[in-house]
């Protein structure tokens, strides 16, 4: 049995309250629920129908708040083989339908052009990784969004934030313990 320190909790929606069970990993800190409830506060009704496009997916909690909230769609992307397994033993379990969940490298994915365009995207790669500006130029040089997204980024709050692709504002941001948190309005020219 899964220690508690090993599950992540549902904070609205047609799940809330629901506690899933997730596989712990080097680098693997699920989003606090206290900075989800800030995030998705600040998402508001925009969450509603939106495509959503999970990077560094991990325990799936921003991705499945998103679904509980009434997100049409989501694409979990995770690298570790037993984390993208249980991430779908999740979704079955809740029974979200919409989902699916990528195993591969986020940046190779990436690189590899989309198949769908995105409403909003997370961006929570394990503070090991400096990958949050590449990842940004990723999304708009292989054209990822839709006109007028939103990104959150997440990293280490010792790190500086990177420059931010044209058109881009930040919208909101904090901290929380050892993390700094941003979303971002992504304006697209034309």
């Amino acid at each position: 049995m899964a220690a508690a320190s090993n599950q992540v909790r549902i904070i609205a929606g047609s799940h809330r309250g629901r506690k899933l069970r997730f596989l712990p990993g080097a680098g693997l800190r699920p989003t606090p629920d206290r900075v989800r409830e800030t995030l998705f506060n600040w998402l508001g009704a925009d969450v509603r129908g939106a495509r959503c496009l999970d990077l560094f997916a991990g325990s799936g909690a921003l991705g499945i708040e998103a679904m509980s909230r009434g997100a049409d769609g989501l694409t979990a992307v995770e690298r570790h083989h037993s984390a993208a397994g249980r991430l779908r033993e999740n979704l079955a379990l809740l029974g979200i339908a919409g989902a699916e969940v990528v195993q591969q490298d986020a940046l190779r994915l990436l690189k590899s052009g989309p198949t769908a365009r995105y409403d909003i995207v997370f961006i929570d790669p394990p503070f090991a990784l400096d990958v949050v500006g590449e990842v940004c130029r990723l999304l708009v040089s292989a054209d990822w969004l839709e006109k007028e997204a939103w990104v959150y980024l997440e990293q280490d709050a010792q790190r500086s934030w990177p420059s931010l692709p044209e058109g881009w504002t930040v919208h909101r941001e904090g901290r929380a313990g050892q993390s700094v948190f941003r979303l971002l309005r992504c304006n697209k020219p034309g």
